[in-house]
């Protein structure tokens, strides 16, 4: 999670995500640095747009449970009309920024 959290850092501050830079932060809080994973992460970075993804964390619903009385009782929703080709390609590009972000998270995690 430290790799991860360097590399955040690297990005709000503006400095370019390199596996030199990601070396040096990891170094300054006393992590013991793995080679492997710097280049991994630094690869598989270069295909995020991490200012996309930190913003769709931050605008993620938040889940809450309904009494299950209420969810009986609630009627059922109507036939959703087909949406547009365009508004599909933006869900796949979504699906794989998230597929992308989870394969990460799982390398760090």
């Amino acid at each position: 999670m430290e790799y991860v959290y360097a590399s955040l850092l690297l990005h709000t501050a503006g400095k370019e995500i390199s596996e030199e830079n990601l070396r040096r932060v990891l170094d300054a809080a006393g992590v013991k640095v793995d080679e492997v994973r710097v280049k991994m992460l630094v690869a598989a970075l270069k295909e995020i747009n991490i200012d996309e993804v930190l913003k769709q964390a931050s605008a993620a619903p938040t889940i809450t449970a309904a009494p299950v009385a209420a969810q009986a009782a609630a009627p059922a929703p109507q036939q959703a009309q087909p949406a547009p080709a365009k508004a599909e390609e933006e869900e796949k590009k979504e699906v794989s920024e998230e597929e992308i972000a989870e394969g990460i998270s799982s390398l760090f995690g």
